[in-house]
């Protein structure tokens, strides 16, 4: 399974962008899907997950309220809502796979599988 990222752009405080991360061979239901970024000069962190079947889901406290993780399996991606846009939100943002049980999902270690990053900007 490869994941390719997009979606991230230049945006102002206060705004929205909608990533995608999609797959050029597999099912992404297979896999526990999250997002994680990394701001420059910091440690890439977790930002959100999604259970296999799109029913439940995880937020960094940072995030809660304002970001929003979801399955199209139609479209066979994972999208990150990202509202109400901060500057410190600024980061590349990578999607990535995992078969660990849930409650490790937060831990980078267990991922093997990870997009190429897409980069947000959000200017104050």
């Amino acid at each position: 399974v490869q994941l390719q990222a997009s979606g991230g752009g230049l945006v102002q405080a206060g705004g929205s962008l909608r990533l995608s991360c999609a797959t050029s061979g597999g099912t992404l239901t297979t896999y526990n899907m999250a997002w994680f970024r990394q701001g420059s000069g910091e440690e890439r962190e977790f930002v959100a997950g999604i259970s296999r079947n799109g029913g439940t889901t995880k937020y960094t406290d940072s995030v809660k309220g304002r970001f929003t993780i979801s399955r199209d399996k139609a479209k066979n991606t994972v999208d990150l809502q990202t509202n109400s846009l901060k500057p410190e939100d600024t980061a590349v943002y990578y999607c990535a796979a995992t078969s660990v049980i849930w409650g490790r999902l937060t831990e980078e270690v267990h991922y093997k599988i990870w997009g190429q990053g897409t980069l947000v900007t959000v200017s104050s």
